[in-house]
């Protein structure tokens, strides 16, 4: 670690380390203070204070007392695993209150200005969020976006996102080098969508990590990290600020509609300060992502499972990234809706969720 500090600063982190002949092998970053551009936060912190410490006094003093209603959140959060820096923080006054104080949250950076990167751990959901991305642009009339398939290691990858691709469409290219990714970049015409699909890696592995920091290094996009629903909280928590060292902003979780506690989620985007945008709730690739704000994870934090209370459920628990009519087939239905609702049909068991 001194070594570290004196070759990358006080700020540096220490993201792996593992014996060799002669000694030991160390990997480090720096862990960037702020992004390279401002982020647009929809829902901003109400305290500039560091990560992990209280809001300052003349902030949580106009904060009212917790109703009784609210009497059984303290349990709420043990049964999700909060992080316990957090725990006290959002016991602190109305939940909807401290969770918009604690945590960010805010829009995915638009398609066409640099290029989405999707990072996580293997079996996240990165290739399925991809595909959701891409035909949101292309339905809300958008043109077709370049699919870069950086993940030549999972078998059956580049057969995941040829289908889709091809009904939308998109260009696919697959990238077997960083190299070849910066080629691809370069092939899109001015202001075009990119977006990029990763393999999953072990952020702790010195060799994945310099495989990723390579592609990153050589595109220049901003970085989605994708972590599904229900990790453990420490483990989660590593695994963001490892991932944010790396350059990763945003934080899509994934499998909402599978996993019951949200610890995990919250400690990345807490212990890692990573904007929380939209979450996948399903495994279908026409389902929209949805956009998360403190009120849905308010209340999503009160319940202990995934499920919407019966009296709400047929409506949306949150709204989505854009409002689709849904019309009676037969009838004047979108055209180009068709051929991506059949071939969900052919995929909604198979590959990441």
């Amino acid at each position: 670690m001194r070594q570290l500090s004196d070759q990358l600063g006080p700020d540096a982190v220490l993201i792996s380390s593992r014996r060799v002949a002669g000694g030991f092998e160390v990997t480090g970053a720096l862990d960037p203070h702020a992004p390279e551009e401002p982020l647009a936060s929809v829902f901003p912190a109400a305290s500039e204070s560091v990560r992990g410490v209280p809001a300052a006094p003349e902030i949580l003093e106009y904060i009212p007392s917790p109703s009784r209603a609210d009497s059984d959140v303290g349990h709420a959060l043990n049964y999700h695993g909060v992080p316990v820096a957090l725990h006290s923080r959002l016991l602190s006054g109305p939940l909807e209150v401290t969770v918009a104080a604690s945590l960010r949250f805010g829009r995915l950076p638009e398609l066409g200005t640099r290029p989405l990167l999707l990072a996580g751990p293997p079996g996240a959901g990165k290739t399925l969020t991809v595909l959701k991305l891409a035909a949101r642009h292309v339905m809300s009339g958008g043109s077709a976006p370049l699919i870069i398939n950086a993940d030549q290691q999972r078998p059956g990858a580049g057969e995941q996102l040829a289908g889709p691709a091809e009904l939308l469409g998109a260009t696919l290219l697959q990238a077997r080098t960083s190299a070849a990714a910066l080629q691809a970049v370069a092939l899109r015409p001015p202001g075009g969508a990119v977006l990029i699909d990763t393999p999953g890696i072990d952020p702790f592995d010195p060799e994945q990590a310099q495989l990723l920091l390579a592609l990153i290094s050589a595109t220049r996009p901003h970085v989605l990290l994708v972590l599904p629903c229900g990790l453990d909280s420490a483990e989660a928590g590593e695994l963001g600020k490892a991932f944010r060292a790396m350059g990763a902003t945003h934080l899509v979780p994934t499998r909402l509609d599978a996993g019951r506690r949200m610890g995990g989620i919250i400690s990345a985007a807490f212990t890692a300060d990573l904007l929380l945008s939209e979450a996948g709730s399903s495994n279908l690739i026409t389902d929209e992502l949805m956009v998360l704000s403190p009120d849905w994870l308010a209340e999503r934090l009160r319940r202990r499972t995934h499920r919407a209370p019966e009296a709400t459920r047929s409506d949306a628990s949150a709204p989505t990234s854009r409002d689709v009519e849904v019309k009676d087939r037969g009838q004047g239905e979108d055209t180009q809706q068709k051929p991506l609702l059949r071939y969900a049909a052919t995929v909604q068991n198979g590959g990441d969720r």
